[in-house]
């Protein structure tokens, strides 16, 4: 089987709205990417309906931890544009800076935390056939939202790493749709991430 085959063959069995929600979330989540590489605020609104929409398709194929993120995803959409919003309102000055020894520290054992429990979860208690694999993206993916909502550059690090794990793992599950923004996701991330760093040097 081919690796087109692997991409085209479950969608078979879908539904015509089953593939045109996930078309949808697909088609704003790399707009959201986009903006986000921009420094542009509408990456929060394009990135509520993807999160919002990809709670519903990860859990459909038993991605209970990627569900949970997106829903993490969507919470802190609404948190990061109310925080970017003042910024661009003149009540705030936030900038592009990098992280602080202490931002790291959290980060760093934040993460640890975060996988050992998800990883337990996924493995205990639900059906889930990739648990450890599942936590693992989960993990890097909250860290790299929460350092976005705060402009630190680093994100694009985490959002990078968590890209080029998430593409075949999306194929294997049958989402070839998703596992193709994941594609475009890594390379708006490597550009995302240059652009940052030229904006900081400015």
């Amino acid at each position: 089987m081919s690796w087109i085959d692997y991409l085209v063959e479950p969608y078979l069995n879908y539904t015509s709205m089953e593939i045109l929600l996930e078309s949808i979330a697909m088609l704003t989540g790399i707009l959201s990417v986009y903006f986000a590489k921009k420094d542009n605020i509408l990456v929060f609104p394009t990135g509520l309906i993807s999160t919002g929409l990809y709670v519903w398709i990860c859990a459909r194929v038993l991605l209970y931890a990627d569900a949970g993120i997106n829903a993490y995803y969507f919470i802190m959409s609404i948190y990061g544009w109310n925080i970017w919003s003042q910024a661009e309102a003149g009540r705030n000055t936030k900038k592009i800076e990098s992280m602080a020894y202490r931002d790291k520290y959290i980060l760093l054992l934040g993460s640890i935390f975060s996988f050992a429990l998800i990883a337990s979860i996924l493995f205990f208690f639900t059906d889930s056939d990739v648990p450890f694999i599942d936590a693992l993206t989960t993990t890097i993916f909250f860290g790299a939202m929460w350092l976005m909502a705060r402009k630190k550059i680093e994100h694009w690090a985490l959002w990078i790493t968590a890209d080029a794990i998430s593409i075949p793992l999306y194929i294997y599950k049958g989402l070839g749709i998703t596992s193709i923004q994941y594609l475009v996701f890594l390379g708006l991330a490597i550009a995302g991430l240059i652009s940052w760093r030229k904006k900081m040097c400015v």
